[in-house]
């Protein structure tokens, strides 16, 4: 091996939807690079909405984000390292929120971006373990092969993932009273990858440019303080992945040089754990004043 392909691995480009290592290399394609050396950038951006029982479906803000992830080998297959950054943007003017004014309860509160440091996981060939979210999610991979639900239109290939979640709040009430949703995340995430038929059969192609819808149900997000009020956020958004990352806004891109610079390489080295938003918030936020009604 030269050193110009030191860090690539052999892979398996024999499209078979029901071989489990065509699958896993398949997958790995798409989520990062295996040429190991190489980084695989990530965007994804556009509306937020809140849903409360009814009312009509009001926007909230925009959303943008940014990733860097690379492939590392493990037994069996890869472990994908990523982080990633999630910022909110005005409606109108399209500027990073700061602050932002609740339409619900009318309060100014302070916008906290997510920052994923890191999300990483498994790519083998058998089913994934679901997200542990710092040991909260107790639900075990169903046996079996990594057979993922594959199908072809016309020159695209696209593939479906939907995955459900309920388990105990790292927010819990009496803690976080104004940012708990309630004991128990009720969450699902809807991912449509699409990409181009010839370049996942490209055998030259260590990473495979992908593009999407991502969506997101998921509680009122806690710097919200919204507390148990009923309704729920809903992102449905575009994403692309490939090996430049030219797809960022320039404000997001500055926002990133000078406050998150480490997001501009993915990780060296595995470490952990993986968390989302939820669990970040609890682990670096302090819980809001309650807020008293005015004496008479």
């Amino acid at each position: 091996m030269s050193n110009k392909d030191a860090g690539k691995v052999k892979f398996n480009n024999t499209m078979d939807f029901k071989d489990p290592e065509w699958n896993r290399d398949a997958y790995a394609r798409l989520q990062g690079d295996l040429d190991m050396k190489s980084t695989r950038y990530g965007w994804l951006g556009g509306p937020v909405v809140g849903v409360v029982p009814g009312e009509k479906v009001r926007p909230l803000f925009n959303m943008e984000g940014f990733s860097t992830s690379r492939v590392i080998p493990i037994e069996g297959g890869y472990r994908q390292l990523r982080h990633e950054l999630v910022v909110y943007k005005d409606l109108e003017t399209g500027k990073i929120l700061k602050t932002w004014t609740n339409p619900y309860t009318n309060e100014a509160v302070r916008v906290v971006p997510i920052f994923n440091d890191p999300f990483n996981y498994n790519i083998t060939l058998t089913h994934p373990e679901p997200w542990s979210l710092g040991g909260l999610n107790k639900e075990k991979a169903p046996p079996g092969p990594l057979l993922l639900p594959w199908s072809i239109k016309g020159d695209m290939l696209l593939l479906s993932i939907d995955v459900h979640f309920y388990y105990p709040n790292a927010l819990q009430p009496d803690k976080w009273p104004r940012e708990s949703a309630g004991p128990m995340v009720q969450m699902s995430e809807f991912y449509r990858h699409y990409c181009r038929l010839e370049d996942m059969k490209n055998p030259a192609l260590t990473q495979v440019p992908v593009w999407g819808v991502w969506g997101r149900i998921t509680p009122w997000l806690p710097w919200m303080l919204m507390g148990t009020a009923p309704g729920h956020v809903m992102y449905e958004v575009d994403f692309a992945c490939s090996s430049r990352p030219g797809d960022a806004s320039p404000e997001l891109m500055a926002l990133i040089e000078a406050e998150y610079p480490k997001l501009l390489t993915p990780p060296e080295s595995d470490y952990g754990p993986s968390l989302t938003s939820l669990e970040n918030y609890a682990q670096f936020a302090k819980p809001a004043p309650v807020k008293t009604a005015p004496s008479k």
